[in-house]
């Protein structure tokens, strides 16, 4: 009977206790809520005007798994990210009872199922495509579709080698981004496009001038097959790269060339390039010390430029990019204005069949290659894209959900909880590679194998032998038309 009586006693001692404490707490936040002058809401109504604050950073994550339907989320909604992760474990992409795609959106694109498809034994897997006939080690680049440009800094270094070992085992390249080459990106062994950024991280000198000496010792990597001169990207056109000062360690600054814990801005452009003729001047010089296939990386922003960037290459027709990479508006990145990111840039939708019908028209079709790239995750995008006019396609994004991403919108806090995004080895210690990196190769093999799907029933062999009019493209009032229609590519204007 006393050890029930003591106990009861202890337990109300302790509730009278917690409760004073929680008064006191209350009391502190009371009066520091009315004595600050930076929250107007807390002033006038304190200690309660704080769940403001805490209901606004938790509502994102109560849309995301709570309220928002499958197809309602943005950047990326819960059906795409779904197909990505089953893709990712190997799992059946097939469905049950029916679609939850809203076909009567415009924009959506709609395949042109063929009358009577190729048969299963007329059915090829994709060739190699070449790239860079006149450089004198040309690429024969074996998948359409690739990983897209992700700096070692931007991701953690266990990322940077699931990508790369996932990359060997699908047979797909890897972009490094702009942030040079790590020894992480080397890791897997898999074939490799260098990034030459507006900051020239990597194959820099002590002024941030391009260094013919580094870029030959990145050339002298066999598995580098190829450099891309990055000018705009689609999340932040005219912006140059940001990587936070607590992102930037010993080993990051050492492999860009920069102090460390400061923060990294890249500049807006290329100093020495100011002109498509400087340009051209960049890419004959790079082609040739390094030996390897260069192209350029950038966002349609008018015709008329446009026009003027492939006039001049008709006039060098010697010194053109082996690629031209057509990023999107709607690309991602780590970290980048709102109004660059949600403003600037003509969507890939628009701009990539404006840049393959203008290298067309100047002569370019078999040695210009057009890589796609600006939230092209699913089958139906990277099928959509090889149609429109791509000869490849890269995707950053949708790699980084098959590493286990989950869409947090953390990329520049350091605070990525998957360990993704992050140089804390608190949260990189989550990302297991002998996982990870199986899940990759799975996304891109999945990728590849649902796209040679959708062009077998539309009625060709292989997915780069799609065209404008096996698309149809939904408009106002959910009727559908002809992308050939729509888009009319140069040879069938041409012949008009």
């Amino acid at each position: 009977m006393s050890f029930a009586m003591n106990t009861m006693s202890f337990l109300a001692i302790s509730f009278v206790m917690l409760v004073g404490v929680l008064v006191l707490v209350a009391l502190y936040m009371y009066v520091a809520d009315r004595s600050q002058h930076g929250d107007a809401i807390r002033r006038n109504y304190p200690v309660i005007g704080r769940f403001r604050h805490l209901f606004s950073e938790l509502g994102e994550f109560f849309r995301q798994y709570f309220f928002a339907m499958d197809r309602e989320e943005m950047p990326f909604n819960r059906a795409q990210r779904d197909w990505i992760s089953r893709a990712g474990a190997g799992e059946s992409n097939t469905v049950a009872f029916g679609s939850t795609r809203n076909t009567s959106v415009p924009g959506t694109p709609i395949f042109v199922n063929a009358p009577f498809p190729p048969l299963n034994d007329q059915y090829a897997c994709t060739e190699t495509l070449e790239i860079g006939p006149t450089a004198r080690t040309p690429y024969q680049a074996p998948s359409f579709f690739n990983i897209s440009g992700m700096s070692y800094g931007a991701l953690s270094r266990p990322a940077v080698i699931a990508l790369s070992k996932g990359a060997k085992d699908a047979g797909v390249w890897m972009n490094t981004g702009e942030g040079g080459l790590s020894p992480y990106h080397l890791k897997g062994g898999c074939d490799i496009v260098f990034q030459i950024g507006t900051a020239k991280y990597g194959v820099r000198d002590a002024e941030g001038n391009l260094s013919d000496e580094r870029l030959a010792e990145v050339a002298a990597h066999p598995t580098v097959r190829m450099f891309e001169i990055k000018l705009a990207q689609g999340a932040k056109p005219g912006k140059g790269g940001i990587l936070p000062a607590e992102k930037i360690s010993a080993e990051v600054a050492e492999i860009r060339g920069i102090p460390e814990g400061q923060s990294s801005i890249s500049p807006n452009r290329h100093r020495e390039i100011d002109s498509y003729d400087t340009l051209l001047d960049m890419v004959a010089h790079v082609r040739e010390v390094t030996g390897k296939p260069v192209g350029i990386k950038t966002v349609a922003g008018s015709e008329i430029a446009l026009r003027e960037m492939f006039m001049c290459f008709a006039m060098r027709r010697d010194d053109v990019p082996d690629f031209v990479t057509i990023d999107g508006g709607e690309g991602g990145t780590g970290a980048s204005p709102m109004p660059l990111m949600d403003l600037v840039g003509m969507s890939v939708r628009e701009g990539l069949p404006l840049v393959c019908d203008l290298r067309d028209e100047y002569g370019f079709k078999d040695r210009i290659r057009l890589i796609a790239s600006g939230k092209l995750v699913n089958p139906g995008d990277v099928a959509w894209a090889l149609a429109a006019g791509a000869d490849f396609v890269t995707s950053a994004r949708g790699f980084m959900f098959s590493l286990g991403c989950i869409q947090a919108l953390k990329c520049n806090k350091n605070t990525c909880p998957t360990g993704i995004t992050t140089h804390d080895p608190r949260f990189q210690k989550g990302l297991v590679i002998s996982e990870k990196y199986k899940r990759v190769s799975a996304y891109a093999t999945s990728i590849v194998q649902e796209v040679e799907t959708i062009a077998h029933s539309v009625g060709v062999s292989e997915p780069r032998e799609m065209r404008r009019r096996h698309v149809r493209i939904v408009e106002e009032g959910g009727r559908s038309r002809l992308m050939s229609d729509i888009q009319p590519s140069y040879k069938t204007l041409a012949k008009t």
